[in-house]
């Protein structure tokens, strides 16, 4: 039996299945290949917990942790509209190809309706194919104001 809901840290099945899928994504080749830190682990749902703008979507399949779509309220300047980012997503590697991603991108998108968020944005590696297909297919397509001057770009600087 299938099951995709937000995550309701209360309930301890939940707030596991979010760590452990995150660290199972942190291990992956698309994660960066390194275990999540234990500072990382015994930390993630107090902090989650505090942060009302953080939305989190878990899939079940038979009681396991299949999936997780773990999101970020932001705010378009632009449309004076919030907007939902897919800071994560994951389905781990024996529920792939069952339309998971799929599926547990619809709760996302139904959660954004809900806070009249004018639109969902990720990133995702250009080496990642299978999930720049899965988002195509879902109607994501790179970001770009004109034509003339690109698609955005993301980028980063760590500060630790």
């Amino acid at each position: 039996m299938e099951q995709i809901l937000t995550a309701d840290f209360s309930l301890p099945n939940h707030a596991a299945a979010v760590v452990w899928l995150l660290n199972a994504y942190a291990q992956d080749e698309m994660g960066g290949g390194k275990e999540l830190t234990p500072f990382v682990k015994q930390n993630l749902i107090a902090e989650l917990k505090n942060r009302p703008n953080i939305h989190v979507v878990l899939a079940f399949i038979d009681d396991q942790p299949a999936g997780v779509a773990l999101c970020i309220e932001g705010f378009s300047t632009f449309a004076c509209k919030p907007l939902l980012n897919i800071h994560d997503i994951v389905v781990i590697p024996e529920y792939r190809g069952r339309g998971l991603s799929k599926r547990l991108l619809g709760k996302v998108e139904e959660i954004a309706q809900d806070l009249g968020c004018c639109k969902l944005t990720l990133e995702v590696l250009e080496g990642n194919p299978v999930a720049q297909a899965a988002y195509r297919a879902f109607g994501f397509e790179g970001y770009e104001l004109n034509p003339e001057t690109g698609k955005a770009l993301f980028w980063q600087k760590n500060l630790d």
